[in-house]
């Protein structure tokens, strides 16, 4: 295996954990920060508060995006098995 080879292989690595764990971080950051600015505007500082709309939110994005994201960790598995059948 070339050197380029292994340099396309941890590209692609890293572009589908980015790729999968984009949603998720994404939408937690988004409820993070609507809960913030609504604890600036009650003047609620609990910590607790943030905890359940994004514990609900990112449930809900695994329940819409899982399949997605199953697919695309199933489609990097095969290239590396393909990979892996390349070199022997």
């Amino acid at each position: 295996m070339t050197s380029s080879q292994i340099i396309q292989t941890v590209q692609s690595a890293v572009y589908v954990a980015l790729k999968i764990s984009a949603p998720v971080l994404l939408i937690s950051l988004l409820v993070g920060l609507v809960i913030a600015i609504l604890q600036a505007a009650t003047q609620i500082h609990e910590q607790t508060v943030t905890f359940l709309p994004k514990l609900v939110a990112i449930a809900a994005v695994f329940i819409i995006a899982g399949p997605w994201m199953l697919e695309s960790l199933s489609d990097f598995t095969k290239y590396i098995f393909s990979m892996i059948v390349k070199i022997s």
